[in-house]
């Protein structure tokens, strides 16, 4: 699949360059295939590990192993590829972004079991992250920019928030907001669901003046089904009542001259 890549995060520059580190030293026999399973099973891993957040003191730093894992096989199977010139830029997109949609969810199920979270909270969260990645998968085929990274966090980004809050809400569950004691999770969610909200409007937005200036609408003509039609006398376009745009095939087909101008023509050029 043709596309620019635009990675903006953070990290993006130290991230590049480790990764082809990596890539430049993995064995021959590792290919990105292998890193994108490692990738796919790691995010259940880190989903079960959630689960146990609240009753296991080691839930938070399996957690982090599974999200680092993860980070490993996803982020280094594309640039494997690259590295060795072995690019299969639409199977690895298509392959890629299932493994992460399947992940995802799976990591999410995960925190909504830990009992730190609603689950209806949970699933509007997952549902809001779908959306954004939604609207970029869309934007990546109609515009050709596949967008990593949204006010300086990308994946990676996302992964250090997510494994650093794992840490924290393992020993600080509850919180007092507005002298109520809720859970510090429902409300991390709520704001990371308004975070989604807005980078979704905002890049739909962006996408589509992209597009339409660089498809903006046709001017109308004396087609068959608009509204005018050519007067072939003064080469003017006159409108069509109303009452007659249901006789616009007739009107246009009246209109009609011969593809070719005859020798001694007096008629208007257009009309030839």
């Amino acid at each position: 699949m043709d596309h620019i890549r635009e990675h903006r995060s953070a990290l993006a520059s130290a991230e590049k360059r480790l990764l082809v580190f990596i890539a430049g030293r993995l064995p021959r026999w590792v290919t990105s295939d292998h890193l994108t399973l490692l990738a796919l099973v790691s995010m259940p891993a880190a989903g079960l590990a959630f689960a146990t957040i609240g009753t296991r003191r080691w839930g938070a730093a399996a957690v982090a192993a599974a999200l680092l894992v993860n980070w490993f096989g996803d982020s280094l199977d594309g640039t494997l590829a690259r590295v060795r010139q072995q690019s299969r830029p639409r199977y690895g997109y298509y392959v890629d972004h299932v493994a992460d949609l399947i992940g995802t969810a799976s990591l999410f199920a995960g925190v909504a079991a830990s009992g730190l979270i609603h689950a209806t909270i949970a699933a509007v969260l997952l549902a809001g992250y779908f959306l954004v990645a939604a609207e970029t998968y869309l934007a990546t085929h109609a515009a050709g920019v596949f967008r990593l990274a949204f006010a300086g966090i990308g994946p990676t980004e996302l992964r250090i928030l997510i494994a650093g809050g794992a840490f924290y809400v393992s020993a600080h569950p509850w919180v007092q907001l507005a002298g109520r004691r809720v859970l510090l999770l429902d409300v991390s969610a709520l704001v990371a669901i308004a975070g989604f909200i807005v980078v979704f409007v905002a890049s739909a937005i962006r996408t589509t003046r992209v597009l339409y200036r660089a498809e903006p609408l046709p001017r109308a003509s004396g087609a068959v089904g608009s509204f005018y039609v050519r007067d072939w006398k003064s080469c003017h376009r006159l409108p069509i009542p109303r009452h007659r745009r249901l006789r616009a095939r007739a009107l246009t087909a009246e209109s009609a001259v011969p593809a070719t101008a005859r020798a001694g023509d007096t008629r208007p050029r257009c009309a030839r």
